[in-house]
């Protein structure tokens, strides 16, 4: 029986491992090819390790390219959004899990289906609502759509309800009102599902693009994500220019990368969380 579940480990072991490594490969792949030369790229790029190592295509998107600029207005947007929606969601889930309305069911319904709506479909429909509202091409039409997700709702709503309502009573016997026994009570207790909220909303807003592309024309305000799309456009010359663009994809991707590495341990005991308050 030992032998069987030992077994049963190892080739569980063996089967994760390279299911990780299949997994990361091609970031690695990405990494190496950055500092690869163009002609390196060309002939080789599945090869792990560059034959000339160089920093030229780090050096020309830092010089050649408005790189500073993408991530300027890149790191603007993703914390106003993800400060304003982890604020929202946390209202309205609150809303849905503890205030008595009529409609509260249809409301959270709506919700529901709203998530099984792709988001291409609603492209151009946000797009004629920000031109109508003169908001095209401002960081309030690249912004204000994006404060509030359905999903961030239901995370919030579902957390919420796993908190014992009856943890409540005294802030209300203190004569504490709704937003007041939300603030300073329920929330504390719910760090573990903000703490994934805010980093799932740092994440899509940072990678988000397709919003981007439709609620914003001026180079001024390109993202990280729509100017990086220049370079895979080939704006920058002709060429694939492979180290380019797996230079910026690989830059893009460190900010996110930290705030996994950072909290991953708590986007894990966002359940125990719940079960703990």
């Amino acid at each position: 029986m030992k032998e069987r579940v030992t077994g049963g480990l190892i080739t569980g072991y063996v089967v994760l491992v390279v299911l990780a490594l299949l997994y990361i490969y091609p970031f690695v792949i990405a990494v190496s090819g950055s500092f690869k030369t163009d002609q390196e790229a060309n002939a080789d790029p599945m090869a792990l390790i560059p034959e000339t190592f160089t920093f030229a295509a780090y050096e020309r998107l830092f010089t050649g390219t408005d790189l500073p600029l993408w991530a300027t207005n890149s790191f603007v947007v993703t914390i106003v959004v993800t400060v304003f929606r982890v604020f929202f969601d946390s209202l309205a889930g609150y809303a849905l899990s503890r205030l008595r309305f009529r409609g509260r069911n249809t409301v959270f319904a709506l919700f529901i289906a709203v998530l099984a709506v792709p988001s291409v479909v609603l492209m151009i429909p946000r797009f004629l609502v920000i031109k109508e509202l003169g908001l095209y091409d401002t960081y309030g039409g690249m912004i204000i759509p994006l404060l509030a997700d359905a999903a961030g709702i239901f995370i919030m709503k579902q957390f919420f309800d796993s908190i014992p309502a009856s943890i409540e009573e005294a802030a209300r016997i203190d004569g504490a009102g709704v937003f007041r026994t939300f603030w300073s009570v329920t929330l504390p207790m719910a760090a573990p599902a903000l703490i994934t909220l805010t980093i799932l909303s740092f994440q899509g807003s940072w990678n988000e693009f397709a919003h981007f592309v439709i609620s914003r024309q001026s180079p001024d305000l390109h993202t990280l994500t729509t100017g990086v799309g220049t370079l895979v456009s080939g704006q920058l010359g002709s060429g694939t220019q492979f180290p380019l663009k797996l230079a910026a994809a690989v830059l893009m991707t460190i900010p996110v990368a930290i705030m996994f590495f950072v909290f991953q341990k708590r986007i894990m005991s966002t359940t125990e969380g719940g079960e703990k308050g």
